[in-house]
């Protein structure tokens, strides 16, 4: 099981610099395993042309390191507090993508401009505050995941419904049902990023697409009775 799960984490990684997403080691994936409660992840620091499937690191809920030759990523602590306060996600992508992290350095939220958007993330992509100097001098890591669950719970954000958020003067995280989806979601908010900028830009008093054209294209992929696709919204 160990070894299906690395392969598949090696595989997401992967595909991080093939969509543009990383610069040199500037990302990770991680994606759990719900029966055993262990997720692998991307080592800390190493070039994605030098990885392996083997290099993956398997950790548990409790941030500990179960197997690997390597440290996990600086941001294990991220993933541990997001797997466990959402359980309906499975895979966690962390990017500095240079779009997504613009908005997120400029401590602004990526509205909803148009259908794009629409079909993959329900309304605005938010923001979060920076950590205060104390959370960031305590534990920087596990507190940027306490941020964002609690920010998610306190917004009455559904994580499925909204698969991404911005740490202001950081940089994106997105999630899926797996490794593969959250580094597709990752792909999307990064494109989502380049057109809402571009789109305020060409029209700097542009306004989000309006709430029902919004619904149409979220409800009719991703809803209860989606029809987008041959299989339903999948």
């Amino acid at each position: 099981m160990l070894e299906e799960l690395k392969q598949r984490v090696y595989e997401a990684n992967m595909l991080l610099p093939k969509y543009g997403l990383v610069t040199f080691t500037w990302g990770n994936v991680s994606e759990i395993d719900r029966e055993s409660g262990l997720f692998a992840i991307k080592p800390s620091g190493v070039d994605y042309d030098k990885l392996t499937p083997e290099d993956m690191v398997i950790v548990d809920l409790n941030g500990n390191k179960v197997e690997g030759k390597y440290n996990p990523s600086s941001d294990t602590a991220t993933h541990v507090e997001l797997y466990k306060a959402f359980p309906e996600i499975g895979g966690i992508v962390h990017t500095h993508s240079s779009y997504a992290t613009s908005w997120a350095q400029a401590g602004r939220g990526i509205p909803c401009y148009g259908t794009t958007h629409a079909d993959y993330i329900y309304g605005e992509v938010p923001c979060l505050r920076c950590l205060t100097k104390a959370e960031i001098e305590e534990a920087y890591e596990e507190n940027t995941g306490h941020l964002i669950v609690n920010e998610f719970k306190a917004m009455n954000k559904d994580p499925k419904a909204v698969p991404a958020v911005l740490c202001k003067n950081h940089g994106p995280f997105a999630w899926g049902k797996d490794a593969h989806e959250a580094v597709h979601n990752a792909v999307v908010l990064e494109e989502v990023a380049k057109m809402a900028y571009r789109a305020e830009t060409i029209n700097p008093r542009i306004q989000p697409a309006p709430q029902e054209l919004q619904d149409k294209h979220y409800y009719r992929k991703l809803g209860a009775n989606a029809y987008y696709g041959q299989n339903g919204g999948k």
